[in-house]
């Protein structure tokens, strides 16, 4: 039996949507653990706490022993390596965010060696983003066409 494939899949989750749920889906089609790795950003203002965050990724994927959830403080190349990740994994929704994952890849490859899987968001979710999910909750709008069930308290 061949090595095991770890990658990490961070961001701020902030919150969670069917677009990453649907990145995580297909990553584990590509690797044998996957880590949710959620970022904290002292320079983003989030929705949720990380608690929370944590909690309803870990709801999503509780019967699945592939994924774990995890946060982290530092660079995520530099926590990558420390729970020995193979890849990294990340989407991208457009052309203007395949400039910004490619730069962030290369750095993170000359720093580490460690390769990043770009994946493409499928069609019927490259319009949804963390952000405007933060928008619509502000503004007291439904958005259970845009997050997981299990958002939904």
């Amino acid at each position: 039996m061949g090595a095991s494939r770890r990658a990490i899949f961070p961001g701020t989750f902030d919150p969670f949507t069917l677009g990453h749920q649907s990145l995580v889906d297909r990553a584990l089609r590509l690797v044998d653990d996957l880590v949710i790795a959620i970022g904290l950003n002292r320079s983003k203002k989030n929705c949720f706490p990380l608690e929370k965050r944590i909690e309803i990724i870990r709801r999503i994927y509780d019967n699945n022993p592939n994924v774990r959830v995890m946060a982290y403080d530092s660079l995520t190349v530099d926590f990558a390596r420390k729970i020995n990740a193979d890849f990294i994994i990340r989407g991208i929704r457009s052309i203007n965010d395949f400039e910004y994952e490619k730069n962030i890849a290369d750095v993170n490859r000359k720093l580490t060696g460690i390769d990043t899987f770009i994946l493409f968001t499928e069609p019927e979710y490259t319009f949804i983003s963390s952000g405007i999910v933060r928008e619509l909750l502000s503004c007291g709008k439904d958005v259970s066409a845009f997050v997981p069930k299990e958002f939904h308290l």
